[in-house]
Order: C-alpha cells, then structure tokens, then sequence
C-alpha cells in the first residue's frame, strides 16, 4: 500500500472535516441609476446599500453575508429585462427596484420564470399587481388606485365648492391616477368641471395655464411627472395665476422643487406616509443623514425591502422566490418602516396617505389632510 507524507495526509484531512465556506447571497438594485428619472433611482440604491452594509455588520443572514450588484435600467423595459436576465444568470436571489411600470413589467416576466423574489418601493401602477406574472413579485408602494381615492376626497372635502380640472400627462401612471382622482372626487359628491390630457415634454405650458384661467378653473391636478409638473408651477406664478397646483407623489421630488424654484411653494401633492417620522426609522434615518443621503421618498421603503427579503431567508433558509413570497404572505415583518405584511395581490398593507405642501425647497403635511 502506497504511504502518503504525514503532512499532505493531515491537510487532507482537515480539509474533509472542515465545513463548506459560506457564499455570499447575491441581491441586486435594478432602478434608473442616470437619466431623468435617476434621483428616484439613487434613492433606492442608497436605501439598500445601507440596508446591506447593517445586516452584514450584524452578521449577516444566517451567517452568510449579502452581496448587492447594481444595474442602470434607465427606465427602459429592454434594459430592465435585460438587467433581469443577467442578474438571474448570476444567482441573484431578490431584486429591489423598478421606478417606471413599464420597465417593472418587462422585468417581473423573467423574475417570474425564473424563481426571483422582487420587490419593488416605487411603481404605482395598479396593474402592476393585479396582473403579475407570479406571486414572488411584491411591491411597498402605494397603489394609484388608493392614492387617487385619498386625492378625491382631499379636493372634494377642501376645495368642493370651486372648478377642479384633472389634466394626466397620457403616461400609465398619469391615466390610473387621473381616473382613479376622478373616481374619488365623484364618489365624495363632487363633480369635476374638466377631465383633459395633455402631451408631456413640452418647453412651456403657458396655452394650458391660459385655457385654465379663462374656464375658471379653482384647482388643478395634473397627473403626470415633475418636469411637466414644474413647468406648469412656472407658468402658473409666471401669469400670477390664483390656481392651486396639486399633483401624485411624483410631485414630491427634490427636483420638482429645483425646476420650479419659487413657484413651487403652494403646491400640494399626495404622497405616502413620511417614512422619516417612522419610531422605527430614526436610528436608520440619522445615520443616512450623518453620511449626506436625505431618507426621504424610497430610500427608506428599500432599506425595509432588504430587510423583508433578509428575514424571509432567515426563517425558510430557500433560494427560491416562491417560498420566500410565501413566508412573506403570512407573516408580517418589523421593518424601518414599521410592521409590514402583505395581501393576496402582493401589495404591502400599510398605512395610507398625507397631502403635503411645498414651501421653498421643502414640504411638509398640510395640517388636517
């Protein structure tokens, strides 16, 4: 019998007896990391990042530490599909992100056919769940259809009494939540004088602004994106117009308040719950501070979408999207945000919303909304 050299023989067998290395769990942001839309983006990636850089230094997930990759979707449903398919072919376990519905969509398809959990902290669109290709494809945003009941009602019970127009930018998330602002404001009793669409992109709104002013129209809700929204602020103060200006949380952008510069104090806009007020956020909410990122909007919905995907591997120790969908459907989850839990649809069941008022470059809760 051939005789091995002691030393060779014992490596062998330490390296028998030593147990396999942990890999790392491989996550991912896919989100409009440049182009118009990626402030939203870097928000999201801040809000996990930070997530991850906590949950590693606490340990990990069951002694594994998260790996987060990055990818610039740009809005674009060939590149979202595209980033999806290379994140799967990677290992990638869960995803957060999208912004844009269409993007979403395209991605939640490979998710989907792949085992994925996704959740995303930002897209609206009320199809987006209502006809998801899988039930590992969640979502913490608010739902258009919610936000457009709650804008309804605000402008029924606070401006009822004068000219309302609801004008939508024609884009997904304009059209649901003009119908769904009508539905709402119908539904309170009051009926609104105009229900128009405009087209978006243009250098100046000032003909809009002018057919608002000669129809005596009180209040306008635009239901589109910032950049048309600020525009219109524009030509609104620009014609000393006595019109109140409210749009959906798009509106609630630091770069709707950069374009518009004056003009966008008074504007109201409905936006989710200020996450930043949450007892739960305020350690979470200083340290981002502290190191120059504002936790507002999505940044910290995506620190809890982490933490959501994080507790669900804990507890079923799977790599796949549909039992970590499935523990997350039964159980509900202390996050940054709060406890969240989810519904049938997917749809994360969390408090609703506030109207907030631009001031200058901030906003805050209008007082009784």
């Amino acid at each position: 019998m051939p005789r091995l050299p002691i030393a060779p023989l014992a490596a062998a067998l330490v390296a028998l007896a030593a147990p396999a290395a942990l890999a790392d769990i491989r996550i991912a942001v896919i989100a409009p990391l440049s182009g118009p839309y990626q402030p939203l983006g870097q928000e999201i990636k801040a809000g996990a990042a930070k997530a991850v850089e906590d949950i590693n230094a606490a340990g990990g997930v069951g002694g594994e530490k998260l790996r987060l990759d990055t990818a610039d979707d740009g809005c674009r449903p060939d590149n979202a599909a595209g980033d999806a398919t290379k994140a799967a072919a990677r290992g990638t376990m869960f995803v957060v992100g999208h912004v844009c519905a269409a993007a979403a969509e395209a991605a939640a398809d490979i998710y989907a056919g792949k085992g994925m959990l996704a959740i995303t902290p930002a897209v609206t669109d009320d199809g987006f769940t209502d006809h998801r290709p899988g039930p590992a494809i969640l979502r913490l945003a608010a739902r258009d259809d919610a936000q457009g009941a709650a804008a309804g009602a605000f402008l029924a019970r606070t401006y009822g009494k004068q000219r309302i127009a609801i004008l939508s930018d024609g884009s997904p998330y304009g059209r649901a939540l003009a119908e769904a602002v009508q539905a709402g404001l119908n539904a309170a009793g009051v009926k609104e004088a105009r229900f128009d669409s405009f087209a978006p992109g243009a250098k100046d709104y000032g003909g809009l602004v002018d057919v608002m002013i000669d129809d005596g129209i009180g209040v306008l809700f635009v239901a589109g994106y910032d950049a048309d929204a600020a525009l219109i602020a524009t030509a609104l103060k620009a014609r000393k117009a006595r019109i109140v200006l409210m749009g959906g949380d798009a509106l609630g952008s630091s770069e709707f308040a950069a374009a518009a510069g004056d003009a966008a104090t008074g504007t109201l806009f409905t936006g989710f719950t200020d996450w930043r007020t949450a007892p739960a956020a305020a350690k979470v909410a200083a340290a981002l501070s502290a190191e120059g990122t504002e936790p507002r909007n999505f940044v910290l919905p995506s620190y809890a979408a982490v933490q959501l995907f994080a507790a669900a591997r804990a507890a079923t120790g799977s790599d796949k999207g549909g039992d970590l969908a499935g523990w997350l459907g039964s159980h509900s989850v202390d996050t940054v945000i709060g406890p969240v839990a989810f519904d049938a649809k997917g749809d994360a069941k969390l408090s609703g919303f506030t109207v907030y008022r631009w001031d200058g470059d901030s906003y805050a809760p209008l007082p009784g909304s």
